[in-house]
């Protein structure tokens, strides 16, 4: 689907006699929070959310941050997005610009609001500002037309800053007859208040639709807060249920789920088209509360590809990509982004120009800002398709072994991220955990992988995708760094392995390799397609990315030291000598990839192919063995 106004989609569903739902989410304090959220966001997708929304902060203190989750969500995610805008500090010409850089990003929906003051001050107009919602609607309209489709905020038990329902009903109709297209609740526990706001609003000629907002009670102390805070009234019978179970977290979750099931049963009884839920960037909640309605199933929670598609128009048939950026979407993102076309079931040949370069992409945007600490191990860089992330690397490096057990800890899970990896290691590596920590401690240094997979049900927790009833399979990928004399041995060690493939290429750009093809390493069988082939292995893409990988090296991880430091000349000497590698075992059925790292460590000279035995295991998984 193409980018929409949110209304439109409204519509076809009310035509449709389906009810929907979608999500808010707020930009979090925190960068290792931004990553999460993003992980989470492309796991939400697969509920099918009608659309989400990201918060502006109180006096805009998270507007550019909201702008970039609003971008990554609507164009890496693949989420239709609507971004708040508030007039809180915000005099006209930042209106612009976020609208301007909205509209540039392809998002279509904006919630304007008056907004929140700052903490510990009183709201007040700045001089070249709105004084009110219904002023930031108006200008939308005078300035983008029909461009934006706009909701506003409506208050079932009124704004408190008004001195009755009857005059705050009177402000909403303000906003809607200013060109609001629909409006959004504050949260609310009582559903007749709701019911009765509805019936007000149509009596006054409000006619559009109206969505209550919802939030799942996650803590005890959380919910008296929240509803404190926001002097919402809650029924005597919830406070009630509550208090027997307040110092139980778990309880309280359940409790909160089973109340929001009820609440949306009752007030899609009373005819709203949708049900929005403030998720407090949380997912388990939201998702019981779905299945409770049986409005997701447990086969809709498989992604359709291994990597989250994108709701931008020209992306709609992108059904391929090269492996080297699986744990950096937004990257590949921002190299791609000016394609015209995308590669569907099959890669193709890469001198189309309709595939676009790869390079097209300034390695600038891995480089840290002005200004940015180089003395330490406590520096924050920016990366081309992350917000600012800190070192969290350990103690400075003083020997290769101490780099080798960096990259081991990470993969056993005491450190969370590395510069090429986001997040922690992937689900579908969990399998191949220890395999990988071997490797790192003997100086393989590995970024990517993948197990062999010879067949698993497309909806397999672990390495399912594309949908129901369909078979899934996986060749075993590493990709890692090795210092040349390592890389020498493999490669004569491969010569005498006619199911390995590799390519291997240092920062100065000498490459060795024994195919320059296209290679499939993830596959699928669906009932009525074509095989879907998701990933691959290709030479061309694979030298794009190296500039990338070595650079991610150098400014995420060397020059956070001072240039006379031992942790950086060891740094800056890998970087400059080791060889980036990857390597796929073919034999997807009974070989193992890492027999040949285990021959070489144990000094033996020749290879022992599609064998489980000597060190360690083997990596394929098929649909009878054990997971």
């Amino acid at each position: 689907m193409t980018s929409m106004k949110i209304i439109d989609k409204i519509q076809k569903k009310k035509e449709s006699n389906t009810p929907f739902y979608s999500f808010e989410y707020f930009p979090p304090k925190t960068m290792e929070g931004v990553q999460n959220l993003y992980d989470r966001l492309g796991r939400m997708l697969l509920f099918e959310p009608l659309f989400i929304d990201i918060t502006w902060g109180a006096g805009g203190s998270t507007s550019a941050l909201t702008l970039e989750i609003a971008e990554k969500a609507q164009n890496v995610c693949g989420l239709e997005t609507m971004m708040h805008l508030t007039c809180t500090n915000m005099p006209v010409s930042e209106i612009i610009y976020a609208l301007d850089k909205a509209k540039s990003t392809g998002i279509r929906n904006i919630l304007a609001l008056r907004g929140d003051p700052p903490r510990g001050e009183e709201w007040k107009k700045i001089e070249g500002g709105f004084a009110y919602a219904a002023d930031l609607v108006r200008f939308i309209r005078e300035k983008y037309g029909d461009y934006f489709c706009i909701s506003v905020a409506g208050y079932p038990e009124g704004h408190s800053d008004c001195v009755s329902k009857e005059e705050d009903i009177r402000y909403l109709k303000e906003k809607v007859d200013a060109g609001a297209d629909f409006i959004i609740t504050q949260l609310f526990y009582d559903c007749d208040i709701f019911c009765e706001f509805v019936e007000k609003c149509r009596s006054v000629g409000i006619n559009c639709p109206i969505i209550p907002g919802i939030m799942p009670i996650q803590t005890y102390a959380g919910f008296v807060r929240m509803t404190t805070l926001s002097k919402t009234k809650v029924p005597q019978y919830i406070m009630d249920n509550l208090e027997p179970i307040k110092d139980n977290d778990e309880e309280v979750k359940k409790y909160g789920v089973r109340l929001c099931v009820e609440m949306s049963k009752r007030l899609l009884d009373f005819g709203v088209e949708g049900l929005h839920f403030y998720t407090l960037n949380l997912e388990r909640s939201v998702r019981k509360v779905l299945k409770g309605l049986q409005l997701v199933t447990p086969d809709q929670l498989s992604p359709f590809l291994p990597w989250a598609q994108s709701a931008a128009g020209n992306r709609l048939k992108e059904e391929v990509r090269p492996i080297f950026w699986q744990n950096r979407p937004r990257s590949y993102i921002a190299r791609t982004g000016s394609w015209d076309e995308f590669p569907n079931g099959r890669w193709g040949d890469y001198r189309s120009p309709a595939f676009g370069d790869l390079s097209d992409y300034h390695l600038g945007g891995v480089t840290p800002p002005p200004g940015g600490s180089a003395n330490n191990n406590t520096t924050t860089t920016t990366t081309g398709d992350s917000v600012v992330v800190p070192n969290i690397y350990g103690d400075s490096p003083q020997s290769e072994q101490d780099v080798y057990n960096v990259f081991a800890s990470y993969c056993s899970g005491n450190i969370k991220r590395l510069p090429w990896n986001d997040s922690p290691l992937s689900l579908e590596s969990e399998n191949i955990k220890e395999q990988l920590v071997f490797l790192n401690k003997n100086g393989f240094l590995t970024i990517n992988s993948q197990p062999a997979i010879n067949g698993l049900p497309s909806t397999d927790k672990q390495h399912g995708w594309g949908g129901k009833n369909g078979i899934v399979y996986k060749k075993a990928y590493i990709e890692f760094f090795a210092s040349p004399e390592n890389t020498l041995k493999l490669i004569e060690y491969f010569k005498k392995c006619p199911m390995i493939t590799y390519h291997a290429v240092n920062r100065k750009g000498d490459s060795k390799t024994n195919t320059k093809g296209t290679n499939a390493v993830t596959w699928g069988i669906f009932p009525g397609k074509e095989i879907i082939q998701p990933t691959v292995v290709d030479h061309n893409s694979f030298m794009v990315w190296k500039d990338e990988a070595f650079a991610l090296w150098e400014t995420q991880w060397s020059s956070t030291y001072s240039p006379s430091s031992t942790s950086r000349t060891l740094l800056d000497s890998m970087i400059n000598n080791y060889y980036l590698i990857n390597i796929v075992d073919n034999n997807f059925i009974n070989g193992n990839i890492f027999q040949s790292f285990t021959d070489l460590v144990n000094n033996l000279s020749s290879p022992v192919l599609s064998s489980s035995s000597n060190g360690i295991q083997s990596s394929t998984t098929s649909n009878t063995a054990s997971i």
